[in-house]
């Protein structure tokens, strides 16, 4: 299990009480980053929690993890008609006829057992009324940072 932030930690210890309520036992291997990612390209894990992140728009995370051959599709999943699925939402205009699409795949992807997503960060950004000139990005969680254009108005 791959623990990069402190929301991990508590994510982590979740799932081994889930399962222990139900009477099976397990053990939990915290892995650093530099061994995880060839741990689970040999498949040498039954359970693997990471902490990987999208903006407010899944576009990238549906292809990359779920996609038929996407490059981070670790267990390999392959589902024509989710692929199709997901191709259409990526081109629908419509924000809401995308929102349900995009619920769809992940109905799909959960019935499918396909790595289930089972949780979901929540963050906020809030700053002083001196600081100007700062943009929150929308549609990305790691690009938000640029501070060219910010300055303090005291």
């Amino acid at each position: 299990m791959r623990n990069r932030l402190s929301t991990a930690g508590n994510l982590i210890a979740s799932p081994g009480e889930q399962l222990k309520e139900i009477y099976i036992d397990g053990e939990l291997d915290t892995v650093d980053s530099t061994i995880w990612l060839p741990k689970v390209m040999r498949k040498d894990y039954v359970v693997g929690l990471n902490l990987s992140g999208s903006g407010p728009d899944p576009d990238q995370n549906l292809y990359l993890l779920y996609g038929c051959g996407g490059d981070l599709n670790y267990n390999g999943h392959c589902n024509p008609e989710i692929d199709e699925l997901i191709d259409q939402q990526s081109t629908e205009a419509n924000q809401e006829k995308r929102r349900q699409l995009v619920w769809e795949i992940e109905r799909r992807l959960a019935e499918d057992g396909a790595r289930p997503i089972i949780f979901y960060n929540r963050s906020g950004s809030c700053w002083q009324p001196y600081v100007k000139g700062f943009t929150i990005m929308v549609n990305s969680i790691t690009n938000g940072w640029r501070m060219e254009d910010v300055w303090l108005d005291k």
